[in-house]
């Protein structure tokens, strides 16, 4: 009885009512549709992971085209064409800064005059100015309004309190997400790092017309990560090697924003590995270009001098 229901309902000959009053046909019935289901899961399920595979072959290829053909010429000047192009920057920021069991934040408004000036008022508490730093190609003045003092030291003060090479220019780039200026283009490797283009170069030197009396301060070495649809950098990595211990710092760049139609980063992530680690994260909101700018840095007479030396 069984083998001639199962006969008829594969070949098509069993009606409705017939099967509806069949237990046994019922049950094959159900058994053949799961079966069905789950071929119809399983095959959808493949066509999805060769398709995922396929779009990412196809991706890759893609992504190494412009390798192949350019090299990293190619890439180091979309690079340089895609870079925030700016006289003066403007912005309120908020920063959280972390070493060790050490935490702090706080909010300020920044002004950048390029290649000249970088200016930052921090106020910690309900926009109450706590301090105002004023850095320039070979100075950095600190006024600190809590307890009436202020200093004035040459640009080393920002590499020995970093513990990493910097320069004026470095850390104007690292502030905007540009590459540096004032240095050789470079001998650049280039490869397909996930989804990013990584370029890294080794002992890239500062153009000898921008350096200041006995300044030297090379690249020992550099990695660099574009996006490879705007050619933004999306990371950099900076890092100096020596017998005794390595440095590195890393600028990761996120939360792309379009102002004056071009494209920056609102959210960067500073981690400096040395001796210790430390960690800044910096937003950006407000953000202005080539609006005119006053940098006004008056130091009360009644304000002491001192000395970090």
């Amino acid at each position: 009885m069984l083998n001639r229901n199962l006969n008829a309902l594969v070949s098509g000959q069993t009606n409705y009512k017939r099967m509806k009053s069949c237990k046994s046909c019922l049950k094959i019935n159900e058994l053949i549709m799961r079966l069905k289901i789950k071929n119809i899961v399983a095959i959808f399920l493949l066509l999805l992971i060769v398709g995922a595979f396929s779009s990412c072959s196809t991706r890759k290829r893609i992504f190494k085209a412009p390798i192949k053909k350019e090299g990293a010429k190619y890439l180091f000047s979309q690079l340089k064409d895609h870079e925030l192009r700016f006289e003066t920057f403007s912005s309120k920021f908020s920063v959280h800064y972390a070493q060790g069991n050490k935490k702090i934040s706080f909010n300020g408004h920044i002004r950048i005059q390029k290649d000249s000036t970088i200016w930052v008022s921090i106020s910690p508490i309900l926009g109450i100015e706590m301090a105002r730093i004023m850095i320039t190609p070979d100075s950095v003045k600190v006024i600190n309004r809590a307890n009436k003092t202020y200093y004035e030291e040459n640009f080393n003060f920002v590499t020995d309190y970093l513990n990493s090479a910097m320069d004026f220019d470095m850390m104007q780039a690292f502030l905007m997400g540009n590459d540096f200026t004032f240095y050789e283009k470079g001998n650049w490797k280039t490869s397909l790092d996930g989804n990013y283009y990584k370029l890294v170069t080794a002992n890239r030197r500062k153009l000898k017309k921008y350096v200041e009396n006995s300044e030297k301060i090379n690249i020992p070495i550099q990695n660099t990560w574009l996006d490879p649809f705007t050619f933004k950098i999306m990371k950099v990595m900076v890092k100096e090697i020596n017998r005794q211990h390595s440095k590195k710092l890393t600028a990761t760049y996120d939360n792309f924003f379009v102002v004056d139609q071009q494209m920056m980063p609102l959210h960067i992530e500073f981690e400096i590995k040395a001796e210790d680690k430390m960690n800044i994260y910096i937003d950006y909101s407000r953000v202005a270009l080539d609006k005119e700018l006053r940098f006004p840095f008056g130091i009360s007479s009644k304000y002491k001098k001192i000395s970090l030396k």
